[in-house]
C-alpha cells in the first residue's frame, strides 16, 4: 500500500519517550521513515531509538525541551544536518501540572501549560516550516485532546491549551497550504498512558466514563498511532486543518447523553 509508505521520508516526534509519542515513532518507523525521537531526557528517548533500530529501522534520539526556543531550533538543525530534510513533524510533547477548577491554578502553572502545549508546538512549526516549504511540502501533526473540544472537569487549564492548539492548527493550515504543507490535529480521548493514569486507574472516574462510552474501553497508544500514520503519509495529501477524534465514542456519548 504505497499511499501509506514513508520510505525516504524523515519524521521528528517530540515527547517520544513513552505513551502516544513512542507509539507514533514506532509506527512511522515501521512504515519506512527515518525517525528522530525527542524528549527532555535523552536517556529515556534513547531507548525508543534503540528499539526502532533493533527492529531494522533508522532512528536518532535527541534531547530537546520544546519550552526552549534554542533547543527546538537545535533539534531541527541537527535533523537537517543528519538527513537533509524533514517531511513529518509530530508535536506530541505536553504537560498538565494542575488538576482542579481553572481559577485555582496559579499563573505559573498556567504559563507552564501554555508554554509547552501551545507555544512548544508553535516553536516547532516556526522552525520546521521553512525547510518543508523549501523542499516542496510536508506534514505537521499536532496532538491535541478531546479536552480541547469541550470543557473537561478538573482539567480547565489543559482544556484551554488544547483548544488553542486546535486553533493554531487551523490557522497554520490556512497560511501554509500554498506551500503544500498539510497541518492536522489528533484529539485523543482517555488513552492508557502514564500521563492520564489518574483518569483510567481511579474507579470513581473511570467507571462513569466507561459506562457511557460506545466502545466500552479506554484507548491504547497504538490506537492513536494508526491515525498518525495516515496523516503522515501520502494518503492524506488532500487533508488539512482537520481535527480527528480518537476516543472510543466518548465525545459522542457525552453529547447524546
Amino acid at each position: 500500500m504505497s499511499e501509506f509508505s514513508l520510505e525516504g521520508k524523515v519524521a521528528v516526534i517530540t515527547g517520544a519517550s513513552r505513551g502516544i509519542g513512542r507509539a507514533i515513532a514506532l509506527r512511522l518507523a515501521r512504515a519506512g521513515a527515518k525517525v528522530v525521537v525527542s524528549s527532555r531526557k535523552l536517556e529515556r528517548v534513547q531507548a525508543v531509538a534503540d528499539e526502532i533500530e533493533a527492529a531494522g529501522g533508522e532512528a536518532r534520539a535527541l534531547q530537546a525541551h520544546v519550552g526552549q526556543t534554542d533547543q527546538v531550533q537545535a533539534l531541527i538543525a541537527q535533523t537537517m544536518e543528519r538527513w537533509g530534510r524533514i517531511d513529518v513533524a509530530v508535536n506530541n510533547a505536553g504537560t498538565n501540572p494542575h488538576f482542579g477548577p481553572l481559577l485555582t491554578a496559579d499563573e505559573g502553572q498556567l504559563d507552564k501549560i501554555l508554554d509547552t502545549n501551545l507555544k512548544g508546538a508553535f516553536r516547532m512549526c516556526k522552525a520546521v516550516a521553512p525547510h518543508m516549504e523549501a523542499q516542496g511540502g510536508g506534514k505537521i501533526i499536532n496532538v491535541a485532546s478531546i479536552a480541547g473540544l469541550r470543557p473537561s472537569p478538573g482539567m480547565g487549564a489543559y482544556s484551554v491549551s488544547k483548544a488553542a492548539l486546535i486553533m493554531l492548527t487551523q490557522v497554520l493550515a490556512m497560511e501554509l497550504g500554498h506551500a503544500n504543507i498539510q497541518i492536522n490535529a489528533i484529539a485523543p480521548g482517555v488513552i492508557k498512558t502514564r500521563f492520564s493514569q489518574m483518569l483510567w486507574q481511579t474507579p470513581q472516574i473511570a467507571g462513569p466514563i466507561l459506562a457511557h462510552m460506545p466502545l466500552a474501553r479506554f484507548g491504547e497508544p497504538e490506537d492513536v498511532a494508526g491515525l498518525a500514520l495516515y496523516l503522515a503519509s501520502p494518503a492524506s495529501d488532500y487533508v488539512t486543518g482537520a481535527v480527528f477524534v480518537v476516543d472510543g465514542g466518548m465525545n459522542v456519548a457525552s453529547v447524546v447523553g
